[in-house]
């Protein structure tokens, strides 16, 4: 049994850093780690898949060379090319992430799983690569993991998270995503660009939380690639001469060479032997929290995905900043995300959708980016821009943000939220041209109240 002055449970994106603060200020550390250091992010989440997203643009845009008056010949992709590439980043990132954990002398590296085992007096022990930890400060940093759908049949298949998928060195012949999220829909976009069949089974439609017209831009953008999307949940899979058969509900069977699994994400609240310190979950699953992080545990705070907090690896860094500042808390938080299909989707505050619902005095504007100068000289004019106010506070409400640059545009917008900037001072603000940004000034001045 050894005590320690903190234990923190996971290196993801928010671990490392609450570890190193706590070393940096003479405590010693024991940092467990189940799977490899650097979390889902690192491994198979944010960064393998943006190498990835890389190579199929590149493709993308030679096939398209004539449109930019650049002749070339047959495009084809080297498969195990692009995914050694891919790893030999990740390998680089991680190496650089252990080497620096080695090097600190005060926090303690185990690796495997570790589960709580009870508390008495304040102090709370851990159970981790066989040994027992205590301490009287935990920091839960676990994350979340794939769910696994109760489809008849699955588990018949070698069906496939991004975890296997990342994990492939030829291309599949058919990839039938089962999904049609974030992570499905990056995921069949990409594959489809290096070759490869797809068919997206769209159960809960094309990115379902987004705004209508938004789903029927990237359905769009995907189908005018050659990607299959069908409609409707899936009722059973079985294995089949293809490699396996996707029934979905109505009778249409697709056959392909591999499935992949993208329905969701679930916190890993419920391996951590929770139950031993009493810790209290919402309905989710997710480790409730107050805006310091603190559990119902004293001594126990959670960060990143299991804190159902943010689902992303930016609010999980963010997270140990707010943590680590002890003038700051969580609540109130604007969070910007993107989706990285191409043209990546970025989104901050309501949707339209969500906004028509609210007691807000609305007023929005929407431009497509076929209107967008730059994205006209780039030839790349597929998606729409979306912002939307309170006429009566001038305040920003949300924004979505589909087209080139649509990830940075959200980040803008997403600042001046966080900031409490009214929109005239953006509105009134000088930009820069020929840029897309330029076009939030404009979609500023054209602000109508919802029809």
């Amino acid at each position: 049994m050894t005590r320690y002055d903190a234990i923190v449970m996971g290196a993801g994106q928010a671990g490392p850093g609450v570890a190193a603060a706590v070393a940096a200020d003479g405590g010693r550390v024991a940092l467990t780690e189940v799977d490899r250091v650097g979390g889902t992010c690192l491994n198979h989440g944010c960064r393998p898949t943006k190498a990835l997203r890389a190579s199929a643009r590149v493709a993308h845009l030679a096939r398209r060379a004539g449109d930019y008056g650049v002749r070339t010949g047959p495009v084809s992709v080297d498969f195990p090319a692009v995914m050694r590439r891919m790893r030999n980043m990740i390998d680089g990132m991680r190496a650089g992430l252990v080497d620096w954990l080695d090097s600190e002398d005060r926090i303690d590296l185990f690796a495997g799983p570790s589960a709580f085992d009870g508390t008495a007096g304040g102090v709370h022990r851990v159970v981790a690569a066989g040994q027992v930890l205590e301490s009287d400060r935990v920091y839960v940093d676990v994350g979340a993991r794939a769910v696994i759908p109760p489809i008849a049949g699955l588990h018949d298949v070698e069906h496939l998270t991004e975890i296997e998928l990342l994990g492939l060195d030829a291309l599949p012949a058919h990839l039938i995503v089962i999904g049609a999220g974030y992570i499905g829909l990056e995921f069949g976009q990409m594959f489809r660009r290096f070759g490869a069949d797809v068919t997206i089974v769209a159960g809960g439609g094309v990115a379902g939380r987004e705004d209508g017209d938004v789903s029927a831009a990237l359905t769009e953008i995907l189908t005018g690639e050659g990607v299959h999307i069908v409609d409707g949940r899936v009722s059973q899979v079985a294995p089949d001469d293809d490699g396996v058969a996707v029934t979905v509900a109505g009778g249409e069977q697709i056959s392909g060479s591999h499935v992949l699994v993208a329905v969701g994400r679930a916190p890993n609240s419920d391996r951590i032997g929770a139950d031993t310190v009493g810790l209290e979950f919402d309905d989710r699953g997710y480790i409730k929290v107050n805006g310091r992080y603190e559990t119902s545990v004293p001594g126990i705070r959670a960060l990143g995905d299991v804190n159902g907090r943010g689902a992303f690896t930016h609010t999980a860094y963010h997270d140990t900043a707010i943590l680590l500042d002890e003038s700051r808390t969580v609540d109130g938080r604007i969070t910007a995300y993107a989706m990285f299909t191409d043209p990546p989707l970025g989104r901050v505050g309501m949707t339209e959708t969500q906004a028509r619902a609210s007691e807000h005095n609305v007023l929005m504007a929407t431009l497509p980016m076929s209107a967008v100068s730059r994205a006209i000289l780039d030839s790349e004019t597929e998606g729409l821009m979306k912002v939307l106010v309170d006429a009566d506070s001038e305040q920003f409400l949300g924004a979505t943000f589909l087209g080139m640059h649509g990830d940075d545009l959200a980040q803008l917008v997403g600042t001046a939220m966080q900031a409490g900037v009214r929109y005239p001072v953006v509105r009134n603000a000088l930009p820069i041209h020929p840029t897309v940004a330029e076009f939030i000034p404009t979609l500023l001045g054209a602000l109508e109240p919802l029809a």
